[in-house]
């Protein structure tokens, strides 16, 4: 299997703070690099108001990431932090797509 880019956004919860948003997101990408994938580009804009009430929430902690890994590895990561009680949401895209 071939290798592809990915970029994840997820939005965890407000409540966190900086150190514990990447904490949250390293203990993640760690499926990423466990099966050879590569972690190309992290950036965290912090806290944002949310376009709409998401379970409660009207804020959340906004992460970007950049990732390479084989497509099985990606749908494990989506399906674990969609398991999650501090992501309020994910939307990964696949960034070689033709």
């Amino acid at each position: 299997m071939s290798q592809h880019k990915y970029e994840m956004m997820f939005i965890a919860d407000p409540s966190l703070d900086d150190r514990a948003l990447k904490k949250l997101s390293e203990q993640y990408l760690e499926i990423v690099t466990k099966e050879g994938g590569s972690i190309d580009k992290a950036d965290y804009w912090g806290r944002r108001k949310l376009a709409y009430e998401i379970d409660g929430n009207t804020e959340g902690n906004y992460a970007v990431i950049n990732y390479s890994c084989e497509p099985a590895v990606s749908d494990e990561l989506d399906r674990v932090m969609n398991l999650s009680e501090s992501i309020i949401r994910t939307k990964i895209l696949r960034k070689d797509a033709k």
